[in-house]
């Protein structure tokens, strides 16, 4: 494979990491402070937030955190300038599917509105910067594979230039604050990039997703009710693997252009949920197998049947690979759930939100 990476980009020198205290957000946040970049986290610190996952990096000198909202385009416009913001993450968005059926209009002011202030923010501060400062600044969207909706099970895989299908009132969101940053660039002139990725598992995840969620139930003993026939394909990638992704697109990638990350790694939902059954039942034995605990349930709405990414561009162009191996991957986050769950559950989220996997 031969490699297209850019020399000479400067290194971020400050980046501010919007929703830096949820799942994703934190992993990258951690990653840059350890690797010495100076990092800013805005956050607002709502239901989806874990202040835990950033307890390595507090009191870092390379490392500060601001509770606030992308919306207040007052506040974000005085802390890109008081912080010399050179590079914008922006990963603060609500994110689950269920709870966007349930209640579209919090996905709508989060995803949609707020991205427009953050852009306005970011616009004016961008403006106002000369010479490399102004060159070198960067604004990273960072978006999912599910603006493009439902796959073929016998079909390809999506790439950067695949049409938009959002299904769900998340999907649709996330498509509009896609097509917004779009507009920006090409309008105004602000330098952005863009990444839609699949689905991400790993430590510090909220249990109401489908990995966390499986296994802290399956140590109670409860029921896993599992949507249809569990037959939804999903491609999995470690968060650890998300945010090097993510840092090597701020950094090297080209402005105005979309990165698609996936790790070619397809498991349906009940197999994975059988997988973590079984993985638990290794590690901690029951009187019974776990998988006696799956409980086909009626199917959400609107319900995809398949996501899969082709990473071929970032791969050729930045040099970028998983390193974590999904099986590795899956049994060290079953480990981390089994030493942390309890805590990490009763601590910052409800298991009885959602129920369904």
């Amino acid at each position: 494979m031969t490699l297209h990476v850019r020399l000479g980009v400067p290194s971020a020198r400050t980046v501010l990491v919007t929703g830096g205290a949820g799942f994703i957000g934190s992993a990258l946040v951690r990653r840059l402070v350890a690797l010495g970049r100076r990092v800013v986290t805005l956050d607002k610190l709502t239901y989806a937030a874990a202040p835990a996952a950033l307890a390595a990096v507090a009191g870092k000198a390379n490392y500060r955190f601001v509770q606030g909202d992308i919306a207040d385009r007052r506040l974000v416009a005085e802390l890109l300038a008081s912080e010399g913001v050179d590079t914008i993450v922006h990963l603060a968005a609500e994110s689950h599917v269920d709870r966007s059926i349930d209640g579209p209009g919090a996905f709508v002011e989060t995803n949609i509105v707020g991205t427009y202030e953050l852009l306005q923010a970011a616009r004016g501060h961008w403006e106002a910067l000369d010479g490399a400062a102004r060159s070198g600044f960067r604004f990273h969207h960072v978006s999912t594979d599910e603006v493009f909706g439902d796959l073929d099970l016998d079909a390809g895989k999506f790439t950067e230039s695949s049409a938009y299908r959002p299904s769900s009132p998340y999907s649709a969101s996330k498509a509009a604050s896609d097509h917004l940053v779009r507009a920006w660039h090409h309008t105004y002139g602000l330098p952005v990039v863009v990444t839609n990725c699949t689905n991400n598992y790993g430590p510090f995840q909220a249990p109401e997703k489908l990995i966390p969620l499986t296994i802290l139930k399956a140590l109670r003993g409860e029921t896993l009710p599992v949507y249809g026939t569990g037959a939804n394909i999903r491609d999995w990638l470690h968060v650890d693997d998300h945010a090097a992704a993510l840092q090597a697109v701020f950094e090297r990638g080209r402005v105005g252009e979309t990165y698609a990350i996936g790790a070619r790694e397809e498991h349906s939902n009940v197999a994975m949920v059988a997988r973590i059954c079984d993985l638990l039942d290794e590690r901690l034995p029951g009187r019974r197998p776990r998988r006696d605990l799956i409980r086909f349930v009626e199917d959400r709405p609107g319900h995809d049947r398949r996501y899969a990414i082709d990473p071929a561009k970032i791969e050729c162009e930045l040099g970028w690979a998983p390193a974590v191996g999904f099986a590795e991957g899956l049994a060290s986050t079953v480990d981390w759930y089994i030493e942390h769950g309890d805590r990490w559950a009763a601590q910052d989220w409800s298991l009885e939100r959602i129920g369904r996997v």
